[in-house]
C-alpha cells in the first residue's frame, strides 16, 4: 500500500472510530461502512484524501449507475451511498470538506416488495412438535423458533441473549437491544416460555463451562446467525411446510398477526423497535392483502361470472 493510499485509509479508519465512539454503530454497521468505503476507494481509484475530496457529484453519480449495471440492487446501492454520504459528511466537520458530493445523489428506484410472512396456519403447522423435540437440538431449536415468533426478535437479538439476562420467565418478557443500541421489553407467549424452559433443564449438556449465551452450538459456543438460519431452513423442511422459511420472516409474522388481531400500529411499533411509524405501516397492506382475499372469496358481487 502506498503512503498516499495509507493516508486515505487511515481517514477512513479514523471515521469509524467516530462512528463507534459517537454514534455507537454497531459491528455490523461498522463493517458495512467498511466494506461500502474500500469499494469508493477501489472504484474512483483514488489513491490520496486530495483525490477523494476532488470527487464531484456526477462522479458519485456515475458510480452508483456502474454498480447498478453489474447487478447490485437499488437497496444495496442506496445503503453504500448512504455510507459514502455520511463519510463525506464527516469530512466537512473534521477536515474542511466544502462540498458532499453524495448530497442529492439517488439511487435507482427500487420496487417496495412487501415483506413475506407466514399465514397463522402456517406458523402453528412449522411450530407444532410434528418433528418430536426430544434431543438437544431439537429442544434449543424450538425454543429459538418459539421465541422468535412469540416476541418478533431481530436475528441479531436472539444470538446475542445470554443467560440470566434478558429473558425474564417470571415476568413473561425478554429486553433486547436493537439497531442504534436502543433497547425494548417485548412480551414472551407461554409457548414459547415452555420451550425455552425444556431447553434451560439440558442446555448445560452442550454449553461450554463459561459460556454466557443462552443458545449454543454443538461446540458449546454461542451459535451463530446463519447457524440459525441453516437450522429453521431444515426444520420447515422436516415440518412439511413446502415453504422456504427464514429467521426474518418469523419475525414478519408476528407483526402481522400481532397487527391483524389487534389493529394497535403503535404498540406493534414498540414492540417492533422501529424508529418509525413508517416502517410498521408496511404491515397494514400486507393485512389489506388478507382482507383483499377473503373479500374476493365471500363478497357475491366480487366474483367473475
Amino acid at each position: 500500500m502506498s503512503a498516499l493510499h495509507g493516508a486515505a485509509q487511515a481517514t477512513i479508519e479514523a471515521f469509524l472510530a467516530a462512528q463507534s465512539n459517537e454514534r455507537r454503530a454497531s459491528p455490523h454497521t461498522l463493517a458495512a461502512y467498511r466494506r461500502d468505503l474500500a469499494m469508493l476507494l477501489q472504484i474512483s481509484a483514488a489513491i490520496s484524501m486530495d483525490a477523494l475530496a476532488a470527487l464531484s457529484a456526477t462522479d458519485i453519480r456515475r458510480y452508483a449507475m456502474q454498480m447498478h449495471s453489474r447487478g447490485r440492487s437499488p437497496r444495496s446501492i442506496a445503503r453504500t451511498l448512504s455510507a459514502w454520504r455520511s463519510f463525506y459528511r464527516w469530512l466537512g466537520r473534521n477536515r474542511d470538506l466544502p462540498l458532499n458530493p453524495c448530497q442529492g445523489v439517488r439511487p435507482p428506484k427500487r420496487r417496495h416488495d412487501l415483506p413475506k410472512a407466514l399465514s397463522v396456519d402456517q406458523a402453528s403447522a412449522l411450530l407444532e412438535a410434528a418433528v418430536p423435540a426430544n434431543g438437544l437440538l431439537e429442544l434449543r431449536d424450538q425454543a429459538m423458533f418459539e421465541l422468535f415468533y412469540s416476541s418478533g426478535l431481530r436475528l441479531a437479538e436472539l444470538v446475542s441473549l445470554d443467560i440470566g439476562a434478558g429473558l425474564d420467565p417470571s415476568a413473561g418478557e425478554v429486553t433486547v437491544t436493537g439497531k442504534r443500541s436502543k433497547t425494548r421489553v417485548v412480551p414472551v407467549g407461554g409457548k414459547a416460555l415452555a420451550a425455552v424452559h425444556a431447553w434451560l433443564a439440558r442446555r448445560n449438556e452442550m454449553a461450554a463451562e463459561d459460556e454466557a449465551a443462552l443458545f449454543v452450538s454443538r461446540r458449546g459456543t454461542r451459535i451463530s446467525p446463519r447457524m440459525v438460519e441453516l437450522r429453521l431452513a431444515r426444520w420447515a423442511q422436516r415440518q412439511g411446510l413446502g415453504l422456504k422459511v427464514h429467521p426474518h420472516m418469523l419475525r414478519h409474522s408476528f407483526a402481522t398477526h400481532l397487527l391483524q388481531s389487534s389493529g394497535d400500529l403503535r404498540a406493534v411499533q414498540e414492540m417492533m423497535g422501529h424508529a418509525s411509524i413508517s416502517s410498521t405501516q408496511i404491515y397494514t397492506h400486507l393485512d389489506f392483502q388478507h382482507l383483499a382475499k377473503v373479500y374476493d372469496a365471500a363478497h357475491p358481487r366480487a366474483r367473475k361470472k
